[in-house]
């Protein structure tokens, strides 16, 4: 099982990215799938989750709204579209997955396979 995280960089205040998490090894389609983000110093925190099979998504109270998580059964990969970035968003973004996950899985230790991570930097 592998997880590709990638689309990281450095962006002004206000601007956006996209990240993009390739998977492989696995029946992706039957994953929930999730972003967390690690600052320095700091725990990994959840940033957002989408579910296996119903389309739904979840997101931490300091993204929802600027933040959207989407996925693509047929490309096996999940993404997270960032808008209006701040200086805190700045962090170490990693993608998971959780067999048979909904959007309710928020925790670190409920998912089963984590991606390398990339690197968001935004600066003010």
């Amino acid at each position: 099982v592998q997880l590709q995280a990638s689309g990281g960089g450095l962006v002004q205040a206000g601007g956006s990215l996209r990240l993009s998490c390739a998977a492989s090894g696995y029946t992706f389609a039957a994953y929930g799938m999730g972003w967390f983000r690690q600052a320095p110093g700091k725990e990994r925190e959840f940033v957002g989750s989408h579910s296996w099979s119903s389309g739904t998504t979840s997101y931490a109270d300091s993204v929802k709204g600027r933040f959207t998580i989407s996925r693509d059964n047929a490309k096996n990969t999940v993404y997270l579209q960032m808008n209006s970035l701040k200086p805190e968003d700045t962090a170490v973004y990693y993608c998971a997955a959780k067999k048979y996950g909904s959007s309710w899985y928020r925790s670190v230790t409920d998912y089963d396979y984590w991606g390398q991570g990339t690197q968001v930097t935004v600066s003010s």
